[in-house]
C-alpha cells in the first residue's frame, strides 16, 4: 500500500511543531498601538505580566520586554535562528557589538554557534497610528561538527530575496518567496556559511507561498529523503493532495511525490519548512541545543564564566533611534543596508 502523502494534520499553537533539522517555529502577530518617545506602547501596560507577557491583550503582547516589546538580552548556543519579518521592525544587538534594524520583508540569518547573547526588540516607530507587527522565527539545528562555529549573522534584505510570481492553469497568481533552497532554477540568497542550509545536498527550503483565491499549485518532489512541514497560517479551504488543511493548522508531508495544493475562496498563505534530517541526538535546555547532557552543562558553565563575550550595551533592550532606517552593523566593523535602485 502506498504511503499517504499527508501523514499528520494538527492545529497550530503558539509554538509550532517542527521536524529535524528544524527545532522550533513561532509566529508572532501583534497589533501594537502608537509608540511613545521611548519606542514602547503609548497605552497603559497595567494588567500585564510584565517580563513574561505572552497573553494577547488589547491586540498585542510585550513578551519579555518591560518598556519596548520584544526579547531583551539572552544567550544561545548550538543552533541558528532565521527571523522573517513580514510587518514591523526588529532591532538586533549582540554581545559581539553587532547591531541592526530590519523589517517589512527582511530576514535575519544568525548562527549562534559557540555562543552569543543577543536582544530582539520591536520598536514602535509610528507615533501617530498603530504599529502592526508580524514575524516568524525559525530555529535550525547545527550538526555536531558545527555546534562551535564562530557566531555570525547576515541580512537577507527584502529587495534582494527572490520572489517568483507564477500563473496557474486558470491564470490565478501563485507567489513563492524563497528564503532558503531552490525552486525550479531560482536559488535563494546564500545563508550563513556554517549553516546546514549552506550545503545544497541538504535541500533546506524555507518558502513563503501566497495563493490567490481558487489558485492551484504543485509542490515539487524533493530530490532525496527530507522532512517537510506545511503551515497554513492564513486563509480557508486549502487542500493538499486532497486533504483539507484548515486555517492555522500544519501538515507533515512525504518528500517524494509532487503534491497538488488547491486554495479556497480567499487568499491563502502558508510557510513551508523542508530539509534533510541531521539525525543526531538533540538535547535542548532553554536557549542551548547540543548533543548531550554534558554539553548542556558545559554551555551553562561557559556562559556563567564568559557571558559569551559580555554585554557591551548600556541596557538589556537596546533600540536604535526613532527613524525607520534599516541597517546592519557587523562585529568586524562592516556595514550594510538595503540596496536602492
Amino acid at each position: 500500500m502506498a504511503e499517504s502523502p499527508v501523514t499528520l494534520i494538527r492545529r497550530l499553537g503558539f509554538h509550532w511543531e517542527t521536524t529535524d533539522p528544524f527545532l522550533f517555529c513561532a509566529h508572532h502577530k501583534d497589533d501594537f498601538p502608537a509608540g511613545n518617545n521611548r519606542l514602547g506602547p503609548v497605552t497603559s501596560l497595567s494588567g500585564r505580566n510584565m517580563g513574561n507577557d505572552f497573553t494577547l491583550k488589547d491586540g498585542f503582547r510585550m513578551y519579555h520586554g518591560q518598556t519596548v516589546p520584544g526579547f531583551p538580552s539572552h544567550p544561545h548556543r548550538g543552533f541558528e535562528t532565521v527571523t522573517i519579518v513580514l510587518k514591523g521592525f526588529v532591532d538586533h544587538s549582540d554581545s559581539h557589538g553587532a547591531s541592526g534594524r530590519y523589517g517589512n520583508g527582511d530576514v535575519q540569518w544568525m548562527t549562534a554557534g559557540s555562543g552569543l547573547q543577543h536582544a530582539e526588540m520591536f520598536p514602535l516607530l509610528n507615533k501617530e497610528d498603530r504599529n502592526p507587527a508580524e514575524l516568524f522565527q525559525v530555529w535550525l539545528n547545527l550538526p555536531a561538527s558545527r555546534k562551535f562555529s564562530a557566531p555570525f549573522y547576515k541580512m537577507l534584505w527584502a529587495e534582494e530575496i527572490p520572489v517568483i510570481n507564477e500563473k496557474d492553469t486558470s491564470g490565478k497568481d501563485v507567489i513563492i518567496r524563497i528564503i532558503s533552497g531552490q525552486y525550479r532554477e531560482i536559488s535563494a540568497l546564500e545563508p550563513a556559511p556554517d549553516s546546514w542550509a549552506a550545503d545544497a545536498e541538504n535541500e533546506v527550503a524555507i518558502w513563503l507561498v501566497t495563493l490567490e483565491a481558487g489558485a492551484e499549485w504543485t509542490l515539487p518532489a524533493a530530490r532525496g529523503k527530507v522532512s517537510r512541514m506545511l503551515y497554513h497560517y492564513e486563509g480557508s479551504g486549502l487542500t493538499v493532495a486532497g486533504y483539507s488543511i484548515p486555517e492555522y493548522h500544519c501538515c507533515k508531508l512525504t518528500s517524494t511525490p509532487h503534491l497538488t495544493i488547491r486554495n479556497g475562496n480567499t487568499e491563502g498563505r502558508f510557510l513551508l519548512l523542508q530539509g534533510k534530517p541531521i539525525e543526531e541526538p538533540v538535547v535542548q535546555y532553554g536557549p542551548f541545543v547540543m548533543n548531550s547532557e554534558e554539553e548542556i552543562r558545559n554551555a551553562f558553565r561557559d556562559y556563567r564564566a564568559t557571558q559569551f563575550g559580555g554585554w557591551p550595551w548600556d541596557r538589556s533592550d537596546p533600540v536604535h533611534g526613532p527613524e525607520p532606517v534599516r541597517f546592519a552593523r557587523y562585529s568586524d566593523g562592516s556595514y550594510s543596508e538595503p540596496s536602492v535602485e
